[in-house]
Formats: structure tokens, C-alpha cells, sequence
């Protein structure tokens, strides 16, 4: 989930570049997935923003296929898509008793399906981190259907304590341009306020030191032992930590193209109605 430096943003040659945490600490990635958001309130979000039931889904930067089960509960479909081949094979792995779900192998900007075949292009913190991201965001126009929507889910890095300790890291990160990236290319935000809750302290550990370098890390463990401290003399192993998101939508335009959107339509006017797994 940490954020990449502008500086070692993809180049045209290698198009992806390696994650920080997921790519090489898959096990601390999945005790993090499962204790990010406990409550559900990302996941009410993305559904008052744009209720996927009944259509077709793909999830970008999927990793491991954490979050296509869920998806695959009342989509239509659900494809995952996620350039590092270990990942893509345990997310089909993942998957692989779900009917209507299915992994390919691909990059952001060079999607592995056909126009207009899906009616939601959803990331979480996944390549959408502003400026630099612009042939993602065509790549999802060109994919979805007109009236479809791209879900970006990203850090709040304006809320604290997370936000600092990410803030500390990436000193020349810039969360209001960020911002007005989002807000130039259409996208409507939302913040949204979530709870992370760890088994114990062993897990919540884990999960900061390959979300934060070493000097980092060590800050906000220690701050996290202090917020839980009162449960801890209360007898409670468990550990919580507040973490701020943000929910960025653009729906797409089902009659004339608006500025910086794609065309809603193809020259016929017509939308696909395949479903990316007939593609």
C-alpha cells in the first residue's frame, strides 16, 4: 500500500513498477488486508457511489485477489487483473471454485480486454496515485461502458496518524495536487473514515514495517502500542489503528463525450453487452 516516489514512477520501457509490500511480503500484505476497514465503511462507499449487482466488474492491481470474492458475491462478473505473475496465479488460486470470477495477467495501461465490456474499473491503492497515472485512466475509459464507473480508492494522506507517518516517508508527495488532478480529470472524492484492527501486536507490527522505512515504522508502532494501551491493561490482545482513505468516482458519460473523458459511444453509438469473461 506504500506509495511510490514520483521519481521512480513507470518508465515507457517497463510500464510497471514493483510494489513495495505485496510484491515481496505477500503473507504481512494478506494479516493487513485483513484487518484494514473492519467496519465495512469502504466497501458502503464504493456501493452508495456505484452499486456493481448484476454487472461486470474488473479489478486493477488486484494483487492476490483479496477483494474479488466479495465483488464476485452479486456482480454478474468479476475479472482481476495484476501484472506480477506470482500474484495473478494465487489470485486465480483464489478464486478458482467462483464461477463467475477469473484472473489475467496485465498492466493498467494496456488492459487485457476489449472495449467497452464493463460497467466498473475499480483499483485500491493500486497505480491511480495522480499525476503520472493518465494512461490507466484511458485504458479504464476505453474499457468501460458508457454509464459504467472507475472506483479509485487511495490513502487520505491529509488524515492522521497514518497520514503522517506516510507524509514523513514521502516528503515530496503533494497531497492538494493530488487532489486537483483528480478534480481536473472529473472525479468527484469522498474521505472516508475506517478502522484497522489487528489480532495482536505481533500482526500490527508486521503490517508497519513493510508500509513504513525502518525509522518510520518504529514511530508508529510505538504510537500504536499507546493508543491501545488502556485495552491492553483491560485484558484485549487486539490492536486498532484509525486510517483515513479517500473514494475518487467518475462515472462515464452516456450521451455526448465530456472534456477529458472518452467517447461514450463508438461510431454505431452502441455499448458492448459481452461480458469481459467472453472476451
Amino acid at each position: 500500500m506504500r506509495w511510490l516516489p514520483r521519481s521512480v514512477a513507470p518508465s515507457r520501457r517497463s510500464e510497471v513498477v514493483p510494489s513495495p509490500n505485496i510484491w515481496y511480503y505477500q503473507r504481512a500484505y494478506e494479516v493487513e488486508n485483513r484487518a484494514q476497514d473492519v467496519d465495512g465503511e469502504i466497501w458502503r462507499v464504493l456501493r452508495e457511489e456505484y452499486d456493481w449487482a448484476g454487472r461486470d466488474v474488473l479489478d486493477v492491481g488486484c494483487g492476490d485477489g483479496f477483494h474479488l470474492p466479495y465483488f464476485a458475491r452479486d456482480a454478474r462478473s468479476v475479472l482481476g487483473v495484476e501484472p506480477h505473475e506470482p500474484l495473478a496465479r494465487d489470485a486465480a488460486e483464489r478464486v478458482r471454485d467462483l464461477a463467475n470470477a477469473e484472473v489475467r495477467q496485465g498492466r493498467a495501461q494496456r488492459l487485457p480486454v476489449g472495449d467497452a465490456c464493463v460497467d466498473v474499473v475499480h483499483a485500491r491503492t493500486a497505480y491511480f496515485f495522480g499525476p503520472g497515472c493518465e494512461p490507466g485512466l484511458r485504458e479504464a475509459e476505453r474499457v468501460l461502458r458508457p454509464g459504467g464507473a472507475i472506483l479509485i480508492v487511495d490513502l487520505d494522506v491529509t488524515s492522521d496518524p497514518y497520514g503522517s507517518w506516510m507524509r514523513e516517508d514521502l516528503p515530496d508527495y503533494d497531497p492538494p495536487a493530488v487532489e486537483r488532478f483528480f478534480d481536473r480529470a472529473g472525479f468527484r472524492c469522498r474521505r472516508v473514515a475506517t478502522r484497522w484492527r489487528f489480532e495482536d501486536a505481533a500482526a500490527m507490527e508486521s503490517v508497519l514495517k513493510i508500509e513504513f522505512s525502518a525509522k518510520v515504522a518504529a514511530r508508529a508502532i510505538a504510537e500504536v502500542h499507546r493508543r491501545n494501551a488502556k485495552e491492553f491493561h483491560a485484558g484485549s490482545a487486539e490492536m486498532t489503528l484509525p486510517v483515513g482513505y479517500r473514494v475518487h468516482t467518475r462515472v462515464k458519460p452516456t450521451g455526448l463525450a465530456l472534456p477529458g473523458h472518452s467517447a461514450a459511444a463508438g461510431d454505431s453509438g452502441a455499448s458492448s453487452s459481452t461480458s469481459p469473461r467472453m472476451a
